[in-house]
Order: C-alpha cells, then sequence, then structure tokens
C-alpha cells in the first residue's frame, strides 16, 4: 500500500513557491500587484482549472462571513477565490508540505492572510472540532484516498447541520484500469477510484443527503485536448500547471483524456448537504 508521504511527495517536491515566482517573472508580474486572476493559471491544480473552480463556486450556497473547509487544497487557489468571491473565510489542508507552504506564501503575496488559512494534514483525520465550518469541498483529492468512508465521515464531522459536501473527482469508469501515466499517479500506484455510484452508496452511508451527481467528462476531454494541442504547437504560457508536472504534463494529460473517452474513468461533480 502506498504511504501519506509518497503520495504528497508525488504532487510536489523542493521549492514550489521559488518555481512558481521564476515563472511569475517571466510574465512581467510584480509580487506586490498580484491578484488572484494573475495566479490562477497555476494555482488551481486540478482538472480543467480556474474555469472547474468557478464552475463549481457557482453552485455553492456560501454566503459572506461563513467559515469553509478545503479538503486537499494545494497552493490554495480555490481557497483564495472563493474567499474573495464570497467573502468568507477558508481553511484549507493538504499533504503536501512544498505546496502547503507556497499556499502560505503566495496568500501572503495577495494580503488574504486574514481571509485564509492553510496548514498540512490528512482530509482522513482532520484536526478540526465537531461542527466548526458551514461547508466543504474536496476537487481532485479522492482519488488518492484509500479509506473513502473516512474521509466523508471526517468531512460530515466537521460541518454543522443542513451544511454543504461538495466534491469533483476522475471516479472509475465502465471499462475500468486506467492508462498511466496520469496526473494523480505514475503507475497505479496510490490511487483508488471508484465509480460514480459507489460514491453515493458511501455518501449515503455516511449521513449525507440531497446528493446530486453531474457528469463533467465532456468538459474535462475538451479541456484536455486543448491543453495538448497548445503543447504540440509549443504554445504553453511561462505560468501554468504544467510547470508544476514538468516533463511527465503531456503523457499524463494525454491519457487523462483518453481514460474518459475509453469509459476507463468517469469524472464527476458532485454536490450534497449534512441534514439539518
Amino acid at each position: 500500500m502506498t504511504d501519506i508521504q509518497t503520495i504528497a511527495d508525488h504532487w510536489g517536491r523542493g521549492d514550489v513557491y521559488g518555481l512558481i515566482i521564476a515563472a511569475l517573472e517571466k510574465t512581467s508580474k510584480r509580487l506586490d500587484q498580484l491578484t488572484v486572476e494573475d495566479l490562477a493559471p497555476v494555482d488551481h491544480f486540478h482538472a480543467r482549472g480556474f474555469p472547474a473552480t468557478v464552475e463549481l463556486a457557482d453552485r455553492l450556497p456560501i454566503r459572506a462571513g461563513q467559515h469553509i473547509l478545503d479538503i486537499g487544497c494545494g497552493l490554495g487557489g480555490p481557497a483564495r477565490y472563493i474567499a474573495q468571491r464570497f467573502g468568507c473565510r477558508v481553511s484549507g489542508i493538504d499533504i503536501t508540505e512544498p505546496f502547503v507552504t507556497a499556499a502560505n506564501q503566495l496568500t501572503a503575496c495577495l494580503r488574504m492572510q486574514d481571509q485564509v488559512e492553510i496548514e498540512l494534514g490528512d482530509g482522513q483525520h482532520l484536526p478540526y472540532a465537531d461542527a466548526s465550518f458551514d461547508g466543504a469541498y474536496a476537487q481532485h483529492v479522492t482519488m488518492n484516498v484509500v479509506d473513502r468512508p473516512r474521509f466523508f465521515a471526517e468531512a460530515f464531522r466537521v460541518l454543522k447541520l443542513g451544511a454543504f459536501f461538495a466534491l469533483t473527482e476522475h471516479g472509475l469508469g465502465p471499462t475500468g484500469t486506467p492508462h498511466h501515466p496520469v496526473p494523480w499517479s505514475e503507475d497505479g500506484s496510490g490511487a483508488w477510484l471508484i465509480t460514480p455510484a459507489e460514491t453515493r452508496r458511501l455518501l449515503e452511508q455516511t449521513g449525507f443527503e440531497a446528493i446530486n451527481i453531474d457528469d463533467t467528462g465532456a468538459k474535462y476531454v475538451a479541456g484536455y485536448k486543448a491543453a495538448i494541442a497548445r503543447a504540440e504547437r509549443g504554445e504553453l504560457p511561462p505560468l501554468g500547471t504544467h510547470i508544476l508536472m514538468g516533463d511527465t504534463a503531456l503523457p499524463k494529460t494525454r491519457n487523462a483524456a483518453r481514460n474518459i473517452e475509453e469509459g476507463r474513468t468517469h469524472p464527476i461533480q458532485l454536490l450534497c448537504r449534512k441534514p439539518k
């Protein structure tokens, strides 16, 4: 079984913040004038990036002043966007230490420390009190979560009554056995995909209700193919998630698209809530 540190290392090692700053310098962006939108090409490190975060946020019933949890927050882009958009506070947690370090440094660059706080930790063992949050979300985290029932139980525990829980993930498709490498795994190790039907069953078993699942496969394929075309033309911008994946970015993106088209993966966006 792949341990947590191995999964964390898969996502990010070394000076991730320095890598981002070096890319920003190529765009002539001044650090003291950065905006959430300036960082969006790189700090939404999940399928379809910033557009996917915006589409998810469009569905979330967040009000100003609420406290929201981002489980598997990565570099903190979604947390900062949601905090700014809704005027709320966001706590983020992630297992990848270089991401957490970079996330807090980027948050400081944007002077958003009063709204966004990110810490190192595991979504299967959340360090928060019961009923702490008005809502929670996890974007493309669960593909690396071995104990899905515990992950869902922890989210349920820290939510207030009536609070929402949102999820995006690559579910397991009907034909199964994805091609590798993909963004979340080089060779299948550390990956635990389940079908959307199994995800629904586990959420219901946990106690969540009003579970709504949308198929996002077509949007993902379109996004992946656009990225592939830019890479093949040599037109990738200085700042983007490809700088985090390095030389493996193109084969991972190709396989991610192919897996969806062949029914090996089944991307979804999901929204549910804890009963009142």
